[in-house]
This record gives C-alpha cells, sequence and structure tokens, in this order.
C-alpha cells in the first residue's frame, strides 16, 4: 500500500526525496506525491492528511499530538534564515535598509508574510515583540517579492531562494532574521521539519528511509537533476544548485545535538511568548528512543 507524502517542489525537498518518491530506496514503500507550499502542509497535516509531510517548525506544536518527528530530511542551518524585505523608501520601513539583525520601523506597515505558522513567520513575531505592531497578510510565497516590488505591501517575508533572487526586484534586505536568531542563540535555524503519522508509519522505518534517500542523491547528484528541475518553478540551475548546497546539509541526514537544541529553544521561546501551544519536551523528541 502506498503511503501519501507531502513536499514543497523546492529544490532541497525534491533533491531529498528524488529516490524514495522514484522507488529506488530498498524495503521502502511506494509514495503517493503532493507538492504544495509549506503553509498549505501546514493546513493539511493538522486534518492527518498526509503519511509523511514537510511542515514548518513552527507549527510542530499543533501537530504532535498526531506525528512524529523524524530525525532527518528537514531543513535547518546556518546563514540560510528568513529575509525581511522592502523596496528602498518604502512607508513606514527603513529607507536605508540593512541586512544585519537590526532592521526597519514597521510602525503602520503591511508585511507579507508565507504564512500564519510559518517558521519565517514566527521567528518575525519573536524578533518585533518589543516594536510596534505591522498589518500582516498571508500571500502565497511566489507572490511575495513581486508584491512589495509593486507597492502591494510595504515589507514581505521570504524564504528559499528568494535569498538569491530578491535584488532583481529592487528589493533590500531590512534584516537577516537567520543572523538575528544565530546571534542571539548560537544555535542553527530550525525552518522545515519531516512528520511520521502516528499509527500509519514506523518512525524508525521512515528515518531510515529517507536518510537513504539522502544518501542515494548526495551519492550522485546528477540523477535527481531533471526531477528537480523540473518541479523549480522556473528556477535559474545556479540559483537551484546554490539552493540545494544551502539547505541540504548535516542537518538533513540528523538533527544531532545541535539540531534538536535549536528546535527545543524555538518551541520554547515561541510558548514562553504566548505565541503557541506549550510543547512537551518528551512529547516533542519521543521519536529519539
Amino acid at each position: 500500500m502506498a503511503l501519501s507524502l507531502a513536499i514543497s517542489p523546492c529544490p532541497n525537498d525534491t533533491f531529498v526525496f528524488h529516490a524514495l518518491v522514484h522507488g529506488l530506496v530498498p524495503g521502502a514503500p511506494p509514495v503517493e506525491v503532493t507538492y504544495a507550499d509549506v503553509d498549505v502542509t501546514n493546513n493539511a497535516a493538522e486534518r492527518g492528511a498526509f503519511d509523511l509531510v514537510k511542515v514548518s517548525y513552527g507549527a510542530l506544536p499543533w501537530l504532535l499530538d498526531d506525528y512524529h518527528l523524524l530525525p532527518c530530511g528537514g531543513a535547518l542551518g546556518r546563514g540560510c534564515g528568513p529575509l525581511l524585505l522592502a523596496r528602498p523608501g518604502n512607508p513606514g520601513t527603513d529607507s536605508a535598509g540593512s541586512s544585519g539583525t537590526g532592521g526597519g520601523d514597521l510602525t503602520g506597515a503591511t508585511v507579507a508574510v508565507p504564512g500564519d505558522r510559518t517558521t519565517a513567520y514566527l521567528l518575525f513575531r519573536l524578533w518585533s515583540a518589543d516594536r510596534p505592531p505591522a498589518r500582516i497578510e498571508v500571500v502565497p510565497f511566489h507572490e511575495i517579492m513581486p508584491g512589495v516590488a509593486a507597492g502591494r505591501y510595504d515589507a514581505g517575508l521570504v524564504i528559499h531562494e528568494a535569498r538569491f533572487t530578491y535584488p532583481r526586484h529592487g528589493l533590500t534586505a531590512l534584516v537577516d532574521l537567520g543572523e538575528w536568531w544565530e546571534a542571539d542563540t548560537g544555535l542553527p535555524i530550525p525552518l522545515g521539519a519531516i512528520l511520521a503519522r502516528r499509527g500509519v508509519v514506523d518512525p524508525q522505518a521512515a528515518t531510515g528511509w529517507i536518510r537513504a534517500s539522502v544518501q542515494r542523491a548526495w551519492a550522485d547528484p546528477a540523477a535527481t537533476r531533471d526531477y528537480v528541475l523540473a518541479h523549480a518553478q522556473e528556477m535559474e540551475p545556479d540559483v537551484v544548485d546554490r539552493h540545494i548546497g544551502l539547505y541540504v546539509n548535516e542537518f538533513t541526514a540528523d538533527l544531532g545535538a545541535d539540531g534538536l537544541a535549536a528546535v527545543e529553544a524555538l518551541l520554547s521561546r515561541a510558548a514562553d511568548a504566548g505565541l503557541v501551544p506549550q510543547t512537551s519536551s518528551s512529547r516533542a523528541t519521543a521519536w529519539t528512543s
């Protein structure tokens, strides 16, 4: 029986899951794949819609009763955090801009975000806790940079390949939330997680399948090329390569102690700030036993 799998069409996900999707992992069951933005998968996972699913770490507090967190296949790292972008001189933003951890004055600004339970938005809320509030609009990820450039939004919160392409839209980075997080915690940025549905998927078996898929992609990246480019939303090959190089790293194969500490820090800080429900440490880390 096939398992249902939901991932994004982004190059890091298609690279990681190429072998599993194509039946190249010995002993793994067939999978039926749905490709969707993470805001869609966050909401679908809350309904129990998929057996294996890529979600935001920021959505975990609503999902761990029904899903195991797997220690591989996701997106964590350093130097890869979300960016808050604006046009230079936009009302409600610092016209000078900054690529560091300062940011502009967002008083009265309208900020487009890629989902209300994304890690990007959760980091933004933690960063902006002591700042005047902005107006928030949830916008499909691919519409954020064009919308900011066209003046529909004063600023936009972006992830993934936007780190490499935002200057083409005439935008500037007000703040790098990854730099802010790393400077404040010393930990990597926990962005996207892979979950396995409780009572349906054996988490240890799924961990083995996904790790085998990652290792196969690293051993023969050329084999993934056509599949990755077919889902890369018209990204140029060099941007695809930089995307994979940044987001598929040692934490993809194993969260390890630093990755787990980053997840726990994100969830505990957010819960203490009243932004997410409290998550017990034992529930969040049950997959390690």
